[in-house]
């Protein structure tokens, strides 16, 4: 009878006979068992949650302005996308500049003794307190102590010391101006518009379609992702009260009409062109007081159902549930089948 001889490799049993050739016998052995997955418990509540879309937006700034002349020859105009901050030149005319001061109210009447308590001479000694001319009160009135301030200003400023700020001396507008066109050139008249622009506050403007619009408010928050990948956190600042109408599709078909959304940016500056396309996820759908469990307590059933696993003491128990809302912001997902208060399970972090 031919020895047998038996070799091992890799889980495959290997026998070979004296007299011939080899034979190849598979190891049966089972599969190591899968560690099974630590669990812990998360309580059924009660609250409001969100389901969030992501609608299209555009980066712009917030505002539009125009500055108009008050006469003169224009001698120099600051160089669009420059940003124009308090005490700063918006323009020259006649060899001399015409700064920027930081107020609602425009200029409509000259300052100077004797005039008229209001409060467009509140803006002005505003305006002269913020640039460091100590020693007035901003009170209404344009006494002595804001005359010698105004003194002051105008010879830091390189203008006539009068005392007295005439009409277009100084413009206001209610924050910085960040300049986006020209309405005039160098040697012409000042005596119109001369330049025009917006805030320096870069917002997303969004047109939501009207049947989302009741669930957005202002002061949500969403998130923006910018053409370069990267997201910021914003806010909804306003939601107009008035639809907007936009021209007939391409296709020929009806006009659409759209609410716009204006959102505000937070974090670090946005380096991006203006007017660039942006994604915005935005509250799509709103419910109150609705019973939620987290949403990784959540068991796929078949049929595309849903259960959660209960646990009460030592009892664990699967339970179908029905879903609605998922507040992926906050890891709820709205759901019926269970009460508040008890507990389920969920994987443990």
């Amino acid at each position: 009878m031919g020895k047998v001889v038996t070799a091992t490799f890799a889980g495959v049993v290997v026998l070979a006979a004296a007299g011939g050739g080899w034979a190849l016998f598979h190891d049966e052995r089972p599969p190591a068992a899968a560690p099974p997955v630590p669990t812990g418990t998360a309580p059924v509540t009660r609250a409001d949650i969100a389901e969030r879309q992501q609608v299209n937006g555009t980066i712009s700034y917030d505002g539009a302005y125009t500055v108009n002349g008050a006469g003169g020859t224009l001698t120099r105009l600051p160089a669009i996308g420059a940003t124009i901050t308090r005490g700063r030149a918006l323009y020259e005319a006649d060899g001399r500049g015409v700064p920027l001061f930081y107020g609602p109210r425009p200029a409509w009447r000259a300052f100077a003794l004797g005039m008229t308590p209001g409060r467009d001479v509140e803006q002005l000694e505003r305006n002269l307190r913020a640039l460091g001319y100590k020693g007035l009160t901003v009170d209404r009135h344009y006494g002595l102590s804001t005359y010698y301030a105004v003194r002051r200003w105008q010879h830091d400023a390189g203008l006539p010391v009068t005392g007295t700020v005439s009409l277009g001396q100084v413009v206001f507008l209610p924050r910085p101006l960040r300049v986006t066109g020209h309405d005039a050139h160098v040697g012409d008249s000042a005596g119109g518009r001369v330049l025009h622009g917006t805030s320096a506050v870069p917002i997303v403007s969004v047109a939501l379609d009207p049947v989302m619009a009741p669930s957005v408010r202002r002061g949500d928050e969403v998130i923006v992702t910018l053409p370069d990948g990267d997201t910021r956190d914003g806010s909804v600042a306003r939601v107009s009260t008035v639809a907007q109408t936009a021209a007939g599709q391409q296709d020929g078909g009806p006009p659409q009409s759209t609410i716009p959304v204006t959102i505000r940016l937070g974090g670090k500056p946005v380096r991006t062109l203006d007017q660039a396309l942006v994604q915005v996820e935005i509250v799509a759908r709103r419910h109150a007081g609705v019973i939620t469990v987290p949403i990784t307590a959540l068991l796929a059933q078949p049929g595309g159902r849903f259960a959660v696993v209960t646990v009460e003491g030592n009892r664990h128990e699967k339970v179908p549930v029905e879903t609605d809302l998922f507040d992926e912001t906050a890891g709820l997902v709205e759901v019926t089948g269970v009460t508040e208060g008890a507990q389920v399970e969920v994987p443990k972090e």
